[in-house]
């Protein structure tokens, strides 16, 4: 009686020792998946190639990729077209046009030049067909924190016409068509004690553009695409979700004019630099070893800290003179 006594208590102690390490088992995937959807991006491209790292096949998502050798320049579009695709990528239907370029950050005219050219005819893509289109550009951000002040100094080096055309008409442009081209930088809520989109409808329902672009500071998941990625969409923008700050949505359906937004990853989060430097190094691992490893490792607290490189203050006005450079080709009719 006594052996059976023993051998039902172990049996219950091996049931139980189980069911704690598949509970344990549990535990950590879950903790693994929350601490992946930690790590922050507004790259489309970037949310596509997590799935394709985990050999998931979204349906409804469409690739296209080109790349120029001569110029060095990259162009992926990611086109999401299904309501199932924008769910699985946690994104809306549209497209999302990704330029790399390796040499962005580099203070080259003749390479910037050429990205400006891309930049314009990816845009120029997107915008309503109509001759005289009248363009309201956002820049969004902080012009007062360096990495977030993208978007104000690209609206620093846009070519306004509203003004003019609306005081001498087209024919003070010296053109027979021209486009009327308004820029706002609405600043931060800190600084205004109003939300972007509060200030951004106002001025749409005012000037009645035909058409919004929006420029922001992005997130990236990678190191490499750091200044050096361009992302163009049609489906609006999000300010301040690449880290976690998030705020009402611009796009079509809030403000009911088409918005096309353009973005550059000037931040990383910390917890991506330490999980990029510790997988290089831990490459002999079995990869759900090397998963696992690296969010035990992590701390919570790297999620919610943003690097960005020392030399990020001539980079932003590199930048900002790139984007805008392409913006005035785009409705320059000689050269868009």
């Amino acid at each position: 009686m006594l052996f059976h006594c023993r051998i039902f208590v172990h049996k219950c102690q091996y049931i139980k020792s189980f069911k704690l390490r598949k509970i344990l088992k549990k535990g950590r995937e879950r903790k693994r998946k929350m601490a992946l959807q930690r790590i922050h991006t507004d790259l489309a491209l970037e949310a596509k190639e997590k799935f394709e790292e985990d050999n998931v096949e979204i349906r409804g998502v469409v690739i296209e990729e080109d790349y120029n050798q001569e110029k060095d320049i990259r162009t992926t579009v990611v086109r999401i077209e299904t309501e199932n695709g924008a769910k699985t990528m946690g994104r809306p239907q549209g497209v999302y046009i990704t330029i790399e370029a390796p040499n962005l950050s580099v203070p080259d005219e003749d390479y910037h030049r050429e990205i400006s050219k891309e930049l314009a005819h990816h845009v120029k893509s997107l915008l309503p067909k109509k001759e005289d289109i009248r363009v309201l550009v956002a820049g969004l951000g902080n012009r007062e924190i360096t990495p977030d002040a993208l978007g104000p100094e690209v609206v620093a080096n846009l070519h306004i016409t509203r003004h003019i055309i609306k005081e001498y008409g087209i024919q003070g442009m010296g053109e027979e068509h021209a486009s009327s081209i308004s820029g706002i930088v609405p600043g931060v809520m800190a600084q205004t004690g109003m939300e972007t989109l509060e200030i951004i409808r106002g001025v749409t329902e005012e000037t009645k553009p035909d058409v919004i672009i929006a420029i922001d500071a992005l997130a990236a998941r990678s190191i490499k695409r750091l200044n050096r990625t361009i992302q163009i969409t049609d489906t609006g923008i999000n300010p301040g979700s690449g880290v976690g700050n998030h705020r009402n949505s611009l796009n079509e359906a809030v403000l009911g004019v088409k918005v096309i937004g353009i973005g550059v990853p000037t931040v990383v989060d910390a917890a991506t630099i330490v999980h990029d430097s510790m997988a290089y190094l831990l490459d002999t691992l079995e990869e759900a070893e090397k998963k696992e490893f690296l969010e035990e490792m992590i701390a919570p607290s790297l999620y919610s800290m943003f690097v960005t490189p020392k030399d990020v203050d001539d980079t932003i006005k590199r930048l900002s003179y790139t984007i805008s450079e392409g913006l005035n080709f785009t409705f320059e009719k000689d050269k868009a």
